[in-house]
This record gives C-alpha cells, structure tokens and sequence, in this order.
C-alpha cells in the first residue's frame, strides 16, 4: 500500500492542475456551421471560450454565468453578426463590451439582471438592427444608452419594471425603428406629452406592443394625428368600462393594423359590451383584429359599426352563434373567423369580400352557399364540414376563386368538376373523405392549378385519367391513398410540369416502367412508407430534373437490374434507409454500388442489413464481396492453408525460445556458473529487490552473485536472448519473487515458464520460489501450473516482521547454498557458520 506522504506528493499536483482547468479550454461548444455558428449554451463557462474562431458570425453564449462584460469583451469576434447572452448572470456592462463588433445585427440579453450599464456599453454596434433587453430590470426608457444605434428596426424591452410611456428625446435619433415591444411592463397612464418625439418625428412604420400592461388611462388626444403601421393593446383593462375610456382615448391615431382583445390565459374583462368598441369610429384603420372576448352576443355585428371602412377584419375565439346581416356598404376586403364557436355556417352576400377565412368552428357541419362573387381565397379548413356536391360556381357563387382549402372536413361528394373555377391556383383535399373522386376526370377544367392535396382522403385510384387537365400543376400531394392492385400505373401523363410529387403510404407493391416518363421537370419524388420489394432504377430514368427521391420504409431487398447506376445524373439526395436490405453476394453488384454512392444516399451508415442471419442489423457498408468471387473449395483450401500457417508459426514462436534454452544448455552445460542466481520478479517489486533481497544476499555472509536485468543484462541485445543467454545459462538458481503484479504481467509469466524448462533440461531442483506477499487465491488460479507447484513444494513466505526476518534469511541462503561449490579450505562453511551464530544472536 502507497505510504500517504507518498499519496500526498502524487494528488495535490494533481489537483491543483485540474483546478486549473476551466470548462473553457475543453472546447465544449458545438460547432453547427463550421467556423460560423456556435452553441456553447448552459456550460458553466465563466469566460469567453479562446477556442472559438475568429471568423463566427454566430454565437449562443445563453445561460453561462459570465457575471459581468468588461471593455471589448468580443473584440476577437469581427465577423460576428449574431449574438445570444441570455441569462448569463451579467450584472454589469462596461463601457466599450461590445466594440469592434461592426458587422453584429442581433443582441439578446433577455434575462440578465443588470445593475450597472455604462453610458458606453453600447457603443460600437453600427449595424445593430435588433436588441432584445427582456426582464433586466430596466425602470425606464430615459437612461437606456442607445439613442446612437441608428441602424436599429427592433427594439424589446417586454417584461421589465417601466412605470411611464414616454418616450425619449433619443428616438428621434432611430429613423427606421420598426417594432417597439413594452409588453408586460407597469406602465398605467399615457398622456400626450409622452408621445411628444412621435408628433416631432413621425416614425410611419413602427409597430407598437403595449399588452399585458396595466393601463388604467390613456389621455384624449394623445395620439392625435400620430401614424402607426401596428398597435395591440391585449390584456391591458380590468373592465369593460375602463377599455371604453381607452379606446377613446385614441381617437385621431391613423394605425394600418390594431389588435385588441386579451390573451386565452389573461383573461381581465368581463360581460362585453358592444359600446366598448364605440371610440374606434374616431381612429383611421386598415386591418382590425379582435381575439379572446366573451362577447356574449347572439349577433356580433351590431360591434362593427365603427368599422365599415376597414379592408380586414379578423375575430378569434370569440364568444358568438351566428354570424349575419353584414351591411353591403362594408368594404372589408378580407374576414377571418377562427375557433368563433358558431352553431350555424354564416351566409354571405358581400361584392368587397376577396378573402374570407372560415377555420377551426365546430358549431355547424353543413355547408351554406356564398354570394361572394369578387372571392379569391377561401379557407374552411379544420370544421367538420360536409359537402354534398363540390366543386363549381354554382356552389360558391364566384369565379375568381384562385385558393381553396377544404382540407380536414368531413365527407365531400365529387359530383362536378369544378365548372366556372377555372382560375384556381390552389387546391386542399387533404384529411378530408372525397367521393367519386376517380369516378370521371373531376379535375378537367383546372388548367391553372399550380397546388393539389389529396392526401389521406380515401381515394382509391381506378381511373387512369383523374388528373386529366393540370396541364400547369407543379405540387402534387397524394400521400396515404391506394391504387388498384397496389399497381401504379402511368397517370402522370398530363402533368409535364409537375415538380413535386408525393405517393408516400399508398401500398404500392410495384410503379409501372413508365410511370413517370411524362415528368421531366420533377425535383422532388416521395416513395416513401410503401411496400416496394425492389429498387427498380427503370421507372425513374426520365425523370431528367429529379433531384431527391425518398425510397425509405420500404420492403426493398436490393435493386433488380444489374447496373443501379443508371439514376438520373441530376440526382443529389437518394434515401434508402428503413428497407429490408438482403446482404448476399447475389446481390454484390447493389451492394458495392451501394458504397460506391455514399455521397448520394442519405444516412448511408444507417443502412442494415436484414438477411442473412449471420449479417443481420450489420451496416451494409459493413458487406465484404471479396469473397463472393472464390469458389466453396478454393474457400476451404484457403482456410485449411491459414490455419496450419497460423499452428505452425504458433509453435515455433512458444518454443523459439525453448529451443534456444535447449541450445544454451548444450553450450554452457559443463561451464561452471557465473551467479548463484537470476531473479525473476516484476518491476512494480523492484524496491524489495533492491533494499532487501540484492542487500541482504549480496552483502551478507557470505555474499552471493545475483543476476538482475537492470544491472546484468548487456545492452543491445533482445530482452529474450538476455534471459536465456546471461539469466538462466550462467545461474545455478533461479528466484522466483512472487505477488499479485508478478502474476498480473505477462513478462514474469514467460520467464517463469521458461525457468520450468530450464530446470527440466538441466535436471536441477534449481526454482525457489518466495511469496513476497499474500496473493489472492482466485487470482493465482489463472496460471495453474504456479499454482500447482506452490501447492506441492515447499516457498518462502516473506512477512515484514523483526522475529521472522532471521529465519527466513537462513532458509533462503541455505537453499542458495545447495550445489554451491565449496572452496578448498573449506570457506563457505566457515562464512556459512559465521552467519548463523550472528543471526542467532
């Protein structure tokens, strides 16, 4: 055991350079975009990483305790366009952090909470367009240092402890800012002179967020004659009475979208009432949105009187059952209702209407006819909506419709073929249940239809001539439908300027040889999640555009052509993962195409093998056809052929050195022996060697010559040869020191076996063996012949105790002595006898 001024010395310079590690210098940042953009988020560092290039242009340091900024914190990061220092603890920014930063668009520092910020701190930064300073504890507008960044369009301070509106004399030094966001801050009263550089300096496109903060009053006239591009007050009032007097508060404000209303979970206001939206009659608007109001009216219309000039209108999520007698004077240009709850499909008659979205309303599941003849997008999408006979003018009673959305409806009976809806561009079936829909060419008059979903719709495809008359359709979704006989045939012909196509989860068994000759302008082909059972290349061999096709999940074994090269040459992206790969030399040619296209197949590395059962979940790069090409004998004979080379080499290399010893023993026979023994122990014992063994025997009485590799063995000569030549040939005994690193080396091992065959061939008792310490009994057990010969003759036993040591000495030096030569007079008795009478004493 390691004395523990020992264990001292190694584990403090240990621990003190370990303390000297910082997570910093183990370049823990992963690099997304090499020498561009880093995450080092949530690392613990302390300090910016050295290891990060110069050349990054985009770096997340989010969530590190990087405590406080100090001057040119960055200035290794020239390039640096992107920069994330969320919740990284900063309590202090010094003047000049961010200098050098030219190029830097973007600065988060959400979530730090700031105590110090240099008039400086922000200097530097002239191309920053974005900063985003949410919940730092910021108290006011007035001292924030940044009315220099006249480059920025975005500023965030939401989430903050502002108490007042008004807005520095410094805006007027940010010409193109665009979007204020003072979201939930405490700001309660707005008066006129907190708007005072916006009627100095009009800022035209500036968006601004007032949500979630407690206003209480906003003064008359305030923002009279003030252009705003966007205003949302969501989530602001307590009651419906205070809203009114807000609401007023804003007249003379010409704003192109306002947003009002609260939050699904900041719910403030209680029992609407239609005169809340009274003062909007003294505001100018374009674009009027509305969400999350208990409205608690049969009819919401009677609320809008104020709004007959606007061009659109958007309600979400509010609390009404119908929908009717909208004026015709109205020139809303576009109508959104979403999640609005009503029982019954609202009727419309309005020549303004262009747009109208009817989305995610559960109330009513029949469809109504629309008198909307000026309609050019209509979404009724997501309502469980049933259409008896769909599609043609007659239904919709418009024919400039150009985008319909029918998708996640009900049942939808295809009984015309779109009569009078020639323009449409945009088409979505998808998650709806159509009828008759490969009954006759439904789709025959849509010479303009770019985009087509028919997804998950329960077509089965019998009629070869279902997509006749997309003569310009580019997009094609027909995902999760089934073909007849899972067979596809050839039903593409029209379609020449299709460039996406999608028949994934269709059950397709087997694609038709010419199925796509018609579609040299494909890019993208989805064949994904359908049971294919071969990569047969000749389908896809005029698809002169195609680009990427996804093969994956499939059954295919391997392709059944000999030569699968013969792909599209503008193919760029191949998948075949997820597919029942066979890994047998029938199919080599596939297979070493397979690695051969490495940089075309998608996830190559996660291809399997799923036959044969020896190669089962094996990586198909793992596949070796070297040896398809020998024959089942010439295999054998190679084998047997290895096999015997490999035995004979093994015996030679266990007994090269036997028959050296053998050699040796020839050699040295009838020479007499140079030391009275060569040690053999492991070089982890080499202290007890030297101070007790090398100590004892050699400067004893009387003294005997060990032989000890460190000392005795020549220079230059192989370990083995100075073994067998200088260890074993020129000893009469060989020591044995035993322990639990003498039978853990392999080393000591091979001196020891060779120790045994020299004792056999000198026909000597010549090994004494001594048990340096106690060794565990399991462990000696693994060389059994050690074991063997401990357990049947007589060792040494070396226990480190004052009474013992005597005793021991003597038994090993008369061992020693055992075939020692004895000189004429006589004087190894006499030293011999010497000994003993001092040891006794």
């Amino acid at each position: 055991m390691m004395p523990p001024s020992r264990l001292a010395g190694t584990l403090i310079p240990a621990m003190a350079f370990l303390s000297c590690l910082r997570p910093e210098s183990w370049e823990p940042c992963v690099e997304v975009v090499p020498n561009s953009t880093y995450q080092c988020v949530d690392l613990n560092l302390y300090k910016i990483p050295d290891n990060i290039p110069s050349s990054t242009k985009n770096l997340d340091l989010s969530f590190n305790p990087l405590k406080r900024l100090g001057s040119h914190s960055f200035s290794n990061f020239t390039e640096l366009k992107v920069l994330d220092l969320s919740r990284c603890e900063i309590h202090m920014i010094e003047d000049d952090a961010y200098q050098g930063l030219n190029h830097l668009s973007t600065l988060v520092l959400t979530g730090n909470p700031i105590q110090s910020l240099a008039s400086g701190a922000f200097s530097g930064l002239s191309s920053l367009q974005r900063l985003v300073v949410v919940e730092i504890n910021l108290a006011s507008l007035e001292n924030f240092p940044i009315g220099h960044l006249k480059t920025l369009k975005e500023l965030n301070v939401a989430h903050n402890l502002i108490h007042s509106f008004k807005l520095p004399k410094y805006f007027s030094n940010l010409p193109i800012l665009e979007h204020l966001d003072l979201s939930k801050n405490r700001i309660q009263n707005i008066y006129h002179k907190d708007l005072k550089v916006l009627h100095e300096m009009p800022l035209l496109n500036l968006s601004l967020d007032l949500s979630l903060n407690p206003i209480d009053f906003i003064q008359p006239g305030a923002f009279k004659e003030i252009k705003l591009h966007a205003l949302t007050l969501r989530s602001n009032f307590n009651s419906t009475n205070v809203m009114k007097i807000c609401i007023q508060g804003l007249a003379g404000l010409e704003v192109h979208r306002l947003v009002l209303g609260e939050f699904k979970n900041e719910r403030k206001v209680e029992d609407f009432e239609k005169s809340s939206l009274e003062g909007l009659c003294n505001l100018i608007i374009k674009e009027f949105r509305l969400a999350f109001l208990d409205t608690s009216q049969d009819n919401i219309i009677d609320l809008f009187n104020c709004l007959a000039n606007v061009s659109a209108i958007s309600l979400v999520s509010l609390n009404f059952d119908r929908l009717e007698g909208i004026p015709k004077n109205f020139r809303w240009e576009s109508l959104e209702l979403v999640n609005c709850q009503l029982k019954k499909f609202p009727t419309l008659e309005h020549i303004s209407l262009k747009r109208f979205i009817f989305t995610a309303n559960k109330g009513g599941d029949t469809f109504a006819e629309l008198h909307l003849p000026n309609l050019e997008i209509l979404d009724l999408s997501r309502n469980g909506l049933s259409f008896k006979g769909c599609c043609s003018y007659a239904d919709l009673k418009t024919a400039k419709l150009k985008h319909l959305d029918l998708s996640f409806n009900g049942i939808i009976s295809m009984s015309s073929n779109f009569l009078g809806l020639e323009q449409l561009e945009y088409l979505d079936f998808r998650h709806s249940t159509l009828k008759q829909s490969s009954d006759f060419p439904v789709f025959l008059s849509l010479n303009n239809l770019i985009y087509l979903d028919i997804s998950y719709t329960h077509t089965r495809v019998v009629f070869h001539g279902i997509f006749d008359g997309l003569f310009n359709l580019q997009i094609l979704k027909m995902a999760g439908n089934s073909f007849q006989d899972n067979f596809l045939p050839n039903i593409f012909t029209k379609l020449t300027n299709l460039t996406f196509l999608d028949l994934s989860e269709c059950l397709l068994e087997q694609v038709s040889q010419g199925a796509f000759d018609s579609l040299p302008r494909l890019q993208i082909l989805n064949m994904s999640h359908n049971n294919l059972l071969s990569l047969d290349i000749r389908p896809y061999k005029h698809l002169y555009s195609l680009q990427v096709l996804d093969c994956s999940f499939n059954r295919i074994v391997a392709s059944n052509v000999q030569e699968p090269q013969h792909l599209p040459r503008s193919l760029a992206l191949l998948n075949l993962t997820e597919n029942n790969i066979a890994c047998a030399c029938e199919h080599q040619s596939f297979l070493q195409w397979v690695k051969d296209q490495r940089q075309l197949l998608v996830e190559v590395e996660q291809m399997v093998c799923l036959t044969p059962l020896d190669m089962k979940d094996m990586p198909v790069l793992a596949f070796r056809n070297a040896t398809c090409h020998m024959s089942k004998t010439i295999i054998s004979v190679s084998v047997l052929s290895v096999l015997v080379v490999s035995v004979v080499v093994a015996l030679v290399y266990k007994f090269y050195f036997h028959l050296m010893l053998l050699a040796g023993c020839k050699k040295y026979g009838r020479g007499e022996s140079i030391y009275d023994a060569f040690v053999i122990y492991s070089s982890q014992d080499e202290d007890w060697v030297r101070n007790e063994l090398v100590k004892n025997l050699e400067e004893g009485v009387p003294p005997f010559h060990l032989c000890l590799h460190y000392r005795d063995f020549i220079p230059g000569v192989a370990i083995a040869a100075n073994i067998i030549q200088e260890g074993f040939h020129k000893s009469r005994k060989v020591i044995v020191v035993v322990s639990q690193h003498f039978i853990q080396s392999r080393w000591c091992i091979f001196e020891y076996e060779i120790a045994q065959t020299w004792q056999f061939l000198s026909s000597r008792s010549g090994i004494i063996f001594i048990v340096l310490q106690k060794v565990e009994k399991s462990l000696l057990r693994q060389q059994v012949e050690l074991y063997r010969l401990l357990s049947r003759n007589t060792y040494l036993e070396w226990e480190d105790n004052v009474l013992w040591r005597p005793i021991f000495w003597r038994r090993l030096r008369k061992a020693l002595l055992d075939g020692k030569a004895r000189s004429p007079e006589g004087k190894v008795d006499s030293e011999n006898s010497q000994y003993e009478a001092t040891t006794s004493t």
